[in-house]
């Protein structure tokens, strides 16, 4: 089966010190016995004046290896810190330039999808100032990924990207085949009733939460996603607040479980996938 777990889903492991980087590729090959990597930046970078900036490229090459080692496909790369859009130009153009140095690191992970976030003037709202932004970058991002074998685009995350219609509207506008999405399943803030299904034909890397990992939850999102003609992983993210690694553990159960029941329907079968 096509899984993965989020970086993001050891956070507070990170933040008490207790994992790094390394110890999350051991975590998800051994523990979970993944041949996956769902990369989140904040697992091994510094936040410095509001950015996350890749690490010197040495430290990139001995993750590269790691992997290589472990032969594990980064399967998505979560970038914070690098969104499109910012009220203040300068900003702007700084977080342009970091976007830019975190495509080069996940051509050097081998990334197969990146997600940079469109940003936001604290609102929802998208003026056609940002929207012809972002438009721009993403076409600029999607041409490059493009050309190194990998899509690129938002997760349903933040300011504009929390309405689907605006997701829908993006990427109508970039219509590029280097453009993708980062579906963070059931997770908008408007029309959240028909915002999976309004993006499902842009989406190319999934996430599931505690909540959307549950029995019952998450067959109607995977059956939603392949009438759409979905194929690609289905990645757990669920930062849970205690007991992660039994967290995780059982969100990665349950997703499983789903998935094998939803293309066992399909397929006709009455035993679950392997």
């Amino acid at each position: 089966m096509k899984l993965s777990i989020g970086g993001y889903s050891f956070n507070k492991t990170v933040l008490a010190g207790k994992m790094d980087i390394f110890g999350y590729l051991e975590t998800v090959k051994y523990r979970y016995r993944l041949d996956t990597v769902d990369l989140w930046n904040g697992t091994f970078t510094e936040r410095r004046e509001g950015l996350w900036a890749p690490p010197e490229e040495s430290y990139l090459r001995l993750i590269r290896e790691a992997l290589d080692e472990k032969e594990m496909t980064v399967v998505n790369y979560a970038v914070d810190g690098a969104h499109l859009w910012d009220p203040d130009p300068d900003k702007r153009e700084a977080l342009a330039r970091n976007a830019r140095a975190h495509l080069r690191a996940a051509e050097l992970l081998g990334a197969r999808t990146v997600r940079i976030d469109t940003g936001t003037d604290g609102t929802m709202e998208m003026g056609e100032e940002q929207f012809d932004y972002t438009v721009r970058l993403y076409r600029e991002y999607a041409e490059r990924a493009d050309g190194h074998g990998y899509r690129v685009g938002p997760e349903n995350h933040m300011g504009p990207s929390l309405v689907p219609a605006s997701m829908k509207r993006i990427a109508e506008a970039v219509e590029h085949p280097g453009y993708g999405i980062l579906l963070h399943l059931d997770r908008w803030k408007q029309d959240a009733a028909i915002g999976d299904r309004l993006v499902a034909p842009w989406v190319c890397h999934t996430h599931f939460d505690g909540r959307t990992s549950a029995p019952g939850a998450a067959e109607p999102l995977v059956r939603m996603l392949l009438d759409a003609g979905y194929d690609g992983y289905w990645g757990i993210e669920y930062n849970a607040e205690g007991n992660q690694y039994a967290e995780v553990e059982w969100a990665l159960a349950s997703v499983r479980s789903a998935l094998s029941r939803v293309y066992g329907e399909i397929n006709g079968a009455s035993r679950p996938l392997q």
